[in-house]
């Protein structure tokens, strides 16, 4: 089983950095024909990390983790086309509710919120765009 990498950006050589964000790119930006500020300056945050599963050509899954109103967001949720089944969004995601004190929120997109309930989390307001034209709802984390 792959090894989960929990990094911050000064922790991220310019190779794993590359990789992450081109992933990033290929999913949201090209596959989902989402167009918004991927690069937000958050990814530079100290209190940011970046989480996620190699494969044998880089990158399989992904999230980030920000730290945010005295507890922390999850975002950036990705699994490369090739991976997707294997469980390794969820393997991510329980590793963060594993290792991150506080309240978990994120915003998920609309159509992945069951998916996001059979993780523990549930929805907490109505259904929005998060700007990117796809409809999102936010959600937290139960302990």
């Amino acid at each position: 089983m792959s090894e989960i990498h929990d990094r911050r950006f000064d922790e991220l050589d310019a190779g794993t950095l590359y990789a992450l964000l081109a992933l990033r790119t290929e999913v949201f930006i090209v596959e989902q024909a989402s167009i918004y500020p991927e690069l937000d300056g958050r990814d530079l945050e100290p209190t940011t990390r970046h989480v996620w599963i190699d494969g044998d050509d880089g990158p399989m899954a992904y999230l980030r983790v920000l730290a945010e109103d005295g507890g922390h967001r999850i975002g950036r949720v990705v699994t490369e086309p090739a991976s997707r089944g294997q469980g390794l969004a969820a393997r991510l995601v329980a590793h963060v509710a594993d290792t991150t004190p506080g309240t978990l929120t994120l915003h998920a997109q609309a159509h992945l919120a069951d998916w996001y309930a059979g993780q523990g989390y549930a929805v907490t307001g109505g259904e929005f765009d998060d700007g990117d034209g796809i409809p999102h709802v936010p959600m937290t984390f139960e302990r």
